[in-house]
């Protein structure tokens, strides 16, 4: 089994951090009367090549989750929080999200991340899939948690180690390591807690 250190390890943010696709399936339910999406119905990170729904509200519905996500009612995913504050007790966390701006995604995880000094927590939006493997490269970060084959492939590709976050959209056969929860990553860290 692998171990790694804290400091060699940064994350994605949407379906590995953020529980986006259940903030998703909410605001379609809530705000379109869509009642038909389940999780598991995602298949494909694409969200328009799975789920039977206009590309204008599912364009609307995304927007909604990176404006404002204490409005969409963003919840962390399960054992996110535990390990990053975890992780923070040896080093500064990084994210790297494809999302254009960071500040309201920023602000979400200084508020589920209350306990950890904000100087701990650095983000970096690239506004696009493919600027990662570069943005990790230059963090110099050697692992990353990822929930988009694609992306893991770049940042292989690029040298370096992709971890997947199993969703259903990302369930293709990959080489990659596969994690299911954030506990069984827990137990990959060489951490103090």
């Amino acid at each position: 089994m692998i171990k790694i250190k804290p400091q060699d390890i940064a994350f994605d943010i949407d379906g590995v951090v953020a529980d986006t696709m259940s903030s998703f399936i909410q605001i379609a339910k809530d705000h379109f009367g869509i009642n038909s999406i389940r999780k598991e119905d995602i298949t494909s990170y694409w969200l328009e090549e799975c789920l039977d729904i206009p590309e204008t509200v599912i364009k609307e519905i995304i927007n909604k989750i990176l404006e404002d996500p204490f409005g969409t009612k963003l919840k962390p995913i399960e054992g996110a929080v535990d390990t990053i504050k975890a992780i923070c007790k040896n080093c500064p966390v990084y994210f790297v999200t494809a999302r254009p701006v960071k500040e309201p995604i920023t602000e979400w995880l200084y508020t589920i991340l209350e306990d950890v000094p904000q100087e701990r927590i650095r983000v970096v939006a690239t506004g696009q899939h493919a600027m990662k493997p570069r943005v990790l490269k230059e963090i110099g970060k050697t692992y990353f948690l990822e929930d988009h084959l694609e992306t893991c492939q770049a940042i292989h590709l690029a040298g370096l180690r992709p971890i997947v976050f199993d969703q259903p959209w990302n369930r293709d056969d990959t080489p990659f390591l596969r994690i299911h929860n954030w506990n069984q990553l827990k137990r990959l860290l060489e951490t103090d807690g």
